[in-house]
């Protein structure tokens, strides 16, 4: 089995270095970039499995980089882990909300990294199972990885797929941010509650094309729901 490939774009060499360090002795395979420039030549060489994202570069900014890679149809579902001084929660939503998997706050121990990065493979990773799942004029097609509204696929992120897979295998039921939090991204994971609205927009936003957004429903002061009308 090949070694999964992570790219680190951090223009400080000592950061980069400790962390390429950390992740070679935990089995991964890695690349380096100093800047925007460098990780895309980095991208085009060979597609990572995962991206670890320093928010200040010395020319394009993470964050921008960031919704360049979330637009091209061939970068839009590597996960990306952002890495950054910025502590205040603008900043993550921020982060989050441009296509980010996870935020990790500088500085930070090689151990939580690890934990970080195996959480996001481990929800990213497509699910190997022949199940055709639908819920009225959606359906969510596992052995191909596609959901579909009739003949039109929808467009989703990995997290999101599992959000609607989870979504669509339990309907008409209410769940909290901290139950979606065990249930699609699992116990003992280090993920904010404010992580799951982030989401929960962007699934909404991909069913917009459709007119399926109201199928996610929130229930004040309880959570979420997903409900299609009259099935």
């Amino acid at each position: 089995m090949s070694k999964q490939r992570i790219l680190i774009v951090e223009d400080e060499p000592p950061i980069r270095e400790m962390v390429v360090f950390g992740l070679s002795r935990a089995g991964f395979d890695t690349a380096e970039a100093g800047d925007s420039k460098q990780a895309r030549v980095a991208i085009a060489d060979s597609l990572p499995d995962l991206i670890l994202m320093d928010w200040m570069l010395p020319d394009v900014s993470g964050l921008e980089l960031l919704r360049r890679l979330k637009r091209d149809d061939l970068t839009r579902n590597i996960p990306v882990i952002m890495l950054t001084a910025r502590a205040d929660e603008y900043d993550k939503v921020s982060g989050l909300e441009s296509g980010a998997d996870d935020y990790l706050t500088k500085p930070f121990s090689q151990r939580e990294l690890l934990a970080r990065i195996n959480a996001v493979l481990r929800r990213s990773a497509p699910e190997a199972q022949a199940d055709l799942l639908q819920v009225k004029g959606l359906s969510m097609d596992e052995a191909g990885h596609r959901v579909m509204a009739g003949d039109e696929e929808i467009l989703v992120g990995p997290t999101e797929y599992k959000l609607l897979r989870f979504f669509m295998t339990h309907p008409d039921r209410v769940y909290s941010r901290s139950q979606l939090l065990d249930r699609v991204w699992g116990e003992n994971v280090y993920v904010e509650e404010r992580t799951v609205d982030v989401h929960i927009r962007r699934l909404r936003k991909a069913l917009e094309s459709s007119s399926l957004e109201t199928y996610v429903q929130t229930v004040r002061g309880a959570g979420y729901r997903f409900s299609a009308p009259g099935a």
